[in-house]
């Protein structure tokens, strides 16, 4: 795939994610408290304003302020731009490979992006589970950068399920 194609591919998986991010953010933080949940579907989703000053599931958040800051914001930020060079220039970069990689950029840059305007943290607002069986609460961020993983899973899994098989001639 070009450059240029892969270029356009990022940019609109990138502009559409980042922005969707940050427009239900903007939506959870004038209608949502941290207080109240508001539940659907019977209360299998909830919404709830969770403000994360740590990494996955809050890991990381008690950190000192400087250790948070270089840990999610400047090592973030440098692996988002080796991802995006990796998804740019590497030749072997398939078509699903790059939504994967385009997500996992979009994802990034949406939190980060929440880092830079919080204070240091990124806000969060949906939870979804069945009775005490519950997940973390997350955003749209997050919801790409498990999409992007996912894609990039069943690749490499594809990949290594076809190099594991024995070239068998007829």
């Amino acid at each position: 795939m070009r450059l240029v194609k892969r270029f356009i591919v990022i940019m609109v998986v990138l502009i559409s994610c980042v922005g969707c991010d940050q427009a239900t953010k903007s939506v959870a933080q004038s209608h949502l408290s941290e207080t109240d949940t508001w539940s659907f579907l019977g209360d299998t989703v909830r919404l709830q304003l969770a403000y994360n000053a740590g990494g996955f599931l809050g890991l990381g958040a008690t950190l000192p302020t400087q250790w948070r800051v270089g840990l999610f914001s400047v090592s973030v930020l440098i692996l988002l731009l080796m991802l995006l060079s990796y998804a740019l220039f590497a030749k072997a970069v398939s078509a699903p490979m790059l939504l994967g990689f385009a997500l996992l950029l979009a994802g990034g840059v949406g939190n980060l992006t929440d880092r830079l305007l919080y204070d240091g943290v990124v806000v969060d607002f949906i939870h979804i589970g069945i009775g005490p069986v519950r997940t973390g609460i997350f955003n749209v961020a997050d919801i790409a950068v498990s999409a992007g993983v996912l894609i990039l899973s069943v690749v490499m899994l594809q990949s290594s399920s076809k190099a594991s098989q024995p070239d068998v001639e007829p």
